[in-house]
């Protein structure tokens, strides 16, 4: 369909509650997945959640089955369009991690994020999807269903000073340098 602006840190819808979605085979739903996979694809993310496009709604698009140039260090995630998610962590194990986002664009900082989890929800034809993951795909999930609920990896850095932007960071080897 098209490439939509993503909103940035600092805007107010960023911060709200996404709604959750009443009939999975509305015609405007399908248009809204068409532009997150554009937008997705445009920007190089590993993912993208409804309210980063302004859609206050509870749908997130994550993975692409390859290795995303903007983590080429981690695991591929398969593609997937989830809707009305739902996680539940499997183990109480939390692993830290570097997470960036393309609301928060050049910055990238440590969080620590559940490590095993089962998420469901509904696929775009309307399919129940559940699925167990972990590692790099769990972290995807989480960074992504936190837009849901108006939160962004800034409000769960690990250590405030594990946060910077990400040519200073590549420059002091804590993180792999982007291709690009």
């Amino acid at each position: 369909m098209s490439v939509r602006q993503i909103l940035r840190l600092g805007d107010p819808r960023l911060r709200q509650r996404a709604k959750a979605v009443g009939d999975p085979f509305d015609s405007s739903l399908a248009e809204l997945i068409a532009d997150l996979e554009d937008t997705m694809a445009a920007h190089q993310g590993a993912g993208l959640a409804a309210p980063q496009i302004g859609v206050a709604l509870r749908v997130v698009l994550f993975g692409g089955g390859g290795v995303n140039p903007r983590y080429p260090d981690a695991a591929p995630v398969p593609h997937t369009l989830l809707i009305n998610p739902v996680l539940t962590p499997l183990a109480d194990e939390q692993q830290e991690g570097w997470e960036g986002c393309l609301s928060v664009p050049g910055l990238r900082g440590r969080v620590r994020r559940w490590q095993q989890l089962r998420y469901q929800g509904l696929d775009a034809a309307g399919n129940k999807i559940e699925r167990c993951v972990e590692g790099f795909h769990a972290r995807v999930v989480q960074h992504e269903c936190d837009h849901l609920d108006g939160v962004l990896f800034p409000d769960k850095l690990s250590d405030p000073a594990a946060f910077g932007f990400i040519p200073e960071l590549e420059a002091a080897g804590l993180i792999p340098s982007v291709p690009g």
